[in-house]
């Protein structure tokens, strides 16, 4: 998908996810409502701890909901914080839910829209749809059974593919990429029915967001973590990255796990990192956490990855070998 590492270890975007800031104030005032002030305060917290980017993840605000001058004072206050906005995560807004897919398939195609304004180059989203009030209950939402794509039903597969190959089109009037993001018991629940779904989609700037976590973290088994990369990374375009512990007995069948640091969990990232560059990634990466201190963990993360980045740029496998070809020819 790419040619070449155009990013090194210094210039390699590397964002913030937003989802450890809740969408509602204290005083029950929506962020959406907020001040520039209010917006401020959120993102330097996200710059003193080191980020010069965010992922602009919609549970906090949502660009496609403000006004054309309100996005602009937006705009303004990312600049004044110090922050761009690479990618714009749309969160649990399916567009073939049964009940609001077409609402969501129009917010969707709002939010390309305020993403271009504010030079957001990546579009990421999902087929994961609102919490269950079960899940709401649970320490840890992933314990509990969410909603599910209807797996068997074709119709609904043809329509997915009919709404993000829509969805790719808008994108590409901005040289926008729409990223996937791998998540259970959907479309894009298993590695390969992720590839199936972007090979039918046959769209260039439409790919994969690989982020096992969702997958690696369940209290069930699960594909190999290493296969699921292996399948996905060449048609990966964007990264959310995360990790768990995990741990199973296999005598009981007892599955655990909880968020772990990326450095320390379940997930080896440096032969995840180097499978991804060997082939040539060159998206954005997003640093994701949940509980305690998401941010500070993040940031830590944020460290550990650049750790694994080259320091100069590098030719994709693919690259290397096109170029081979050619001088063997000549």
């Amino acid at each position: 998908m790419y040619e070449s590492n155009r990013y090194t270890r210094s210039d390699w975007p590397i964002a913030a996810a937003l989802l450890q800031f809740p969408g509602t104030l204290a005083d029950g005032t929506s962020v959406q409502d907020a001040s520039a002030d209010n917006w401020l305060d959120t993102l330097l917290q996200v710059r003193d701890v080191g980020f010069d980017c965010v992922d602009l993840t919609d549970s906090w605000l949502k660009p496609a909901n403000l006004s054309t001058g309100r996005l602009t004072e937006f705009r303004d206050t990312l600049t004044e914080a110090g922050l761009s906005a690479p990618a714009l995560s749309i969160v649990r807004t399916s567009v073939i839910d049964p009940q609001s897919g077409a609402t969501n398939l129009e917010y969707v195609h709002r939010s390309i829209e305020a993403a271009a304004a504010l030079g957001t180059s990546t579009l990421s989203l999902g087929l994961h749809q609102a919490l269950t009030e079960e899940q709401r209950k649970r320490l840890w939402f992933w314990t509990a059974k969410g909603a599910t794509d209807p797996l068997d039903d074709r119709e609904a597969w043809n329509l997915a593919v009919e709404r993000f190959r829509e969805i790719g089109r808008h994108a590409a009037e901005y040289e926008m990429v729409v990223s996937l993001e791998l998540y259970e018991d959907t479309f894009l629940g298993t590695a390969d029915s992720a590839v199936n779904l972007i090979e039918d989609i046959g769209l260039d700037n439409v790919g994969l967001n690989p982020d096992i976590g969702n997958l690696v973290r369940l209290h069930r088994p699960i594909e190999d973590w290493q296969d699921m990369l292996r399948k996905t990374l060449p048609y990966t375009n964007y990264w959310q990255v995360k990790n768990y512990f995990r741990d199973e007995n296999p005598e009981t069948g007892l599955v655990t796990s909880a968020p772990a640091p990326l450095e320390l969990g379940f997930i080896n990232y440096r032969t995840a990192i180097r499978e991804a560059l060997s082939l040539g990634f060159n998206g954005v990466f997003c640093c994701e956490h949940y509980g305690g201190d998401g941010l500070g963990i993040s940031a830590g993360n944020r460290r550990y990855l650049q750790s694994l980045l080259p320091e100069v740029r590098t030719e994709s496998r693919t690259a290397v070998t096109a170029r081979t070809k050619q001088e063997i020819a000549s």
